[in-house]
C-alpha cells in the first residue's frame, strides 16, 4: 500500500512571507500619506499668503490718497471701522488689520508694505512651514502699481 502525498493549502513560511510584504507595503502607503498631507498643508499656507498680498494690493489700490502711509508700512488700530478717519489714518488701520489676518490664518504669519521704484510698492507676506527638513521660514512678495 502505496501512501500518496499530495500538498494541499499554505505552508507556515509561505503565509509568513506574505504577511512581511503586506506589510512593508502598507508601511509604505502610510509614508505617501503622510508626505501628501504635509505638501497639502504647504499648497494651502501658500495659497493663504497669495490671497494675503492681494488683499493689501486692493487695500492700496482702494486709498490712493494714503499711499505715503502705506510706504511707511506702520499699523495701528486708530477705530476706523466705527467713527471716519482720514486716508492716512486708514491705511494705518488696513495694515494692522492686515497683519492681524496673517498672524491668524498663518504660522507666525507677518507682512510688510515697503515702497519701490517708480511708485510702486513690494507686498511681502512671511510665515513658517513645516517641511521634511524640519521648519523653514517662507516668503511671498508681489510688487504692485497702485
Amino acid at each position: 500500500m502505496s501512501l500518496n502525498k499530495i500538498q494541499s493549502g499554505f505552508t507556515l513560511l509561505e503565509v509568513l512571507v506574505a504577511i512581511v510584504v503586506v506589510s512593508l507595503g502598507l508601511l509604505g502607503l502610510a509614508g505617501l500619506q503622510a508626505a501628501t498631507l504635509r505638501n497639502n498643508q504647504i499648497a494651502y499656507y501658500r495659497g493663504i499668503a497669495i490671497q494675503q498680498t492681494y488683499d493689501m494690493a486692493d487695500r492700496i489700490r482702494a486709498n490712493q490718497a494714503g499711499l505715503a502711509t502705506y510706504a511707511l508700512g506702520v499699523g495701528a488700530d486708530n477705530g476706523c471701522i466705527s467713527s471716519s478717519c482720514d486716508s492716512a489714518q486708514m491705511a494705518q488701520t488696513d495694515i494692522f488689520q492686515w497683519n492681524n489676518n496673517n498672524a491668524r490664518m498663518l504660522p507666525a504669519g507677518t507682512g510688510t508694505v515697503a515702497s519701490a521704484a517708480g511708485g510702486a510698492f513690494d507686498i511681502t507676506v512671511s510665515w513658517n512651514e513645516n517641511t521634511e527638513s524640519g521648519s523653514a521660514a517662507q516668503q511671498f512678495v508681489t510688487r504692485v502699481m497702485p
